[in-house]
């Protein structure tokens, strides 16, 4: 399989990651998340640099094994969530559609 080349900045440094094209979104959504751990790890202390990006991987997985041994992930709540989003979304839009 084709894989591309995708630049990606975090802590101040570029990296080069290997990227198939069908897999670029879902990596593009992991850059940002890990980018939103980090900024919101970065604020509450004073780490930077190597000592940042351990402790930020180290909430990750610690994050992960919780939610793995709570048994997953509740459909039900998620279900709630997009529907409030839903209902968000059609508000705005109806607002917009008075617009014109």
């Amino acid at each position: 399989m084709p894989t591309d080349t995708l630049d990606i900045s975090l802590l101040g440094k570029t990296y080069s990651v290997a990227c198939r094209p069908e897999d670029r979104e879902g990596l593009l959504a992991a850059i940002a998340f890990l980018e939103e751990k980090l900024n919101s790890l970065a604020a509450r202390t004073n780490a930077s640099g190597e000592k940042l990006a351990v402790m930020t991987a180290l909430n990750i997985a610690h994050e992960f094994l919780q939610f793995q041994h709570s048994g997953g992930f509740d459909m039900q709540a998620a279900k709630r969530r997009i529907g409030l989003v839903n209902a968000r979304l059609d508000g705005v839009l109806a607002q917009q559609e008075k617009l014109f």
